[in-house]
């Protein structure tokens, strides 16, 4: 019943016809959260991220119903749910629109292929799937260059979650979702992106003009299966490169003490980092 309240209010909020609205699940406590944050003085991805400081660290929140849902948590966040959040808001600023239902749609280009919620197999579950639809539609590019720092390549070769689907709640559950992913990975393997491998993640002036403030970092690594182990946004201090990031480690949104490199020295399966960029319009 609650799940039912929670998408007719939804529905209500956003001002439109029913037919026009996906399914979506969000508490009032998060309608406020993004309300106040599209009202209040936030400009810049990095004004928007700290927002969030501190806000605990969950995982698994997009996949508590069966029924593929715009799920709006924001006061549950992990690593991809905390950029997407961001990100939508910023995208809102940008277009200068600041509904809660313009944020909700803003969320659901971001996190579905093409912008279209179509079942749990429409996510953008690979995080480089999610950079090329974005890419795609002109929200983000990706930085591959200059040569150095982008001195490594990566090959994709994802296959993880079809061949776990016991650790993915929806596919343990419905099987026959499984040979849809498979595909979705198959069409993704073999592509090819320039990253900044780890021992040459520091201080420099040339990193320092190849990655910007606000950039989305995806740590690339070489668990079989997986393209991405980890996201946060670029923050510069005089150290070096630091990562704003919903953190399992600190069990909430950080700002990482450690520098970039110092923090991924202690990873020995991160290889490197590739750099999303914000397209301003």
């Amino acid at each position: 019943m609650k799940a039912v309240l929670s998408t007719l209010l939804c529905l209500w909020l956003c001002s439109a016809p029913l037919s026009a609205q996906p399914p979506c699940s969000y508490t009032r406590t998060d309608s406020l959260c993004i309300e106040s944050a599209l009202h209040g003085e936030a400009q810049t991805t990095l004004d928007f991220a700290r927002l969030f400081i501190d806000r605990p660290y969950v995982a698994h929140t997009l996949e508590p119903f069966d029924e593929e849902r715009v799920v709006v948590n924001t006061r549950q966040l992990d690593c991809t749910t905390f950029v997407e959040t961001v990100l939508a808001l910023k995208r809102c600023r940008q277009q200068a629109t600041t509904r809660f239902a313009d944020y909700v749609d803003a969320l659901q280009q971001l996190r579905y292929r093409g912008g279209q919620l179509d079942g749990y197999t429409s996510r953008l579950h690979y995080f480089s799937d999610w950079i090329d639809d974005n890419s795609r539609m002109g929200f983000v590019a990706e930085v591959q260059a200059p040569n150095p720092p982008f001195t490594a390549v990566q090959r994709l070769r994802v296959n993880y979650m079809s061949t776990h689907p016991k650790s993915y709640r929806l596919l343990k559950k419905f099987p026959k979702m499984v040979p849809a992913i498979a595909r979705q990975e198959q069409q993704l393997t073999g592509r090819t992106y320039r990253y900044i491998p780890k021992s040459i993640v520091g201080n420099s002036q040339l990193l320092r003009q190849a990655v910007r403030d606000g950039d989305v970092i995806a740590i690339t690594c070489s668990k079989p299966g997986l393209d991405i182990a980890h996201l946060g946004f670029a923050v510069w201090q005089a150290d070096g490169l630091h990562l704003l990031n919903a953190s399992m480690i600190h069990k909430k949104v950080v700002l990482e003490p450690l520098t970039l490199y110092d923090y991924l020295q202690q990873h020995p399966s991160h290889t490197g980092i590739r750099i999303v960029r914000i397209r301003e319009k």
